[in-house]
């Protein structure tokens, strides 16, 4: 599996935009700063054409310990939800590898 990175991101602004790579990279730390910032306090992330992040509550809940089967109480979160766009969607699987029948 390949990943893009922060610097791979950094550098696709560079050479797309024509901001010099210092400024390039302070344009993708801001944009990331503000997108958590707005999750961290419960709001919705919605980003045209790619998809909407937003944050749940999941309540108090009980689990159990998988190897010995003993019950443990799982805590109140906050989980990250991503929904991605219609066109999103559409877009990767256009680009998906084709299924090898394994």
């Amino acid at each position: 599996m390949n990943t893009l990175t922060r610097a791979q991101l950094t550098e696709a602004i560079y050479a797309t935009v024509g901001l010099s790579r210092n400024e390039s990279a302070d344009l993708l730390e801001a944009m990331l700063v503000r997108i958590a910032d707005a999750l961290a306090v419960g709001k919705s992330v919605k980003i045209s054409g790619f998809g909407t992040f937003s944050v749940r509550q999941k309540g108090r809940r009980i689990g159990r310990n998988p190897k010995t089967g003993v019950e443990v109480p799982i805590m109140p979160r906050r989980v990250l939800i991503f929904r991605p766009s219609q066109m999103l969607r559409e877009a990767v699987n256009e680009k998906a590898p084709a299924p090898t029948g394994h």
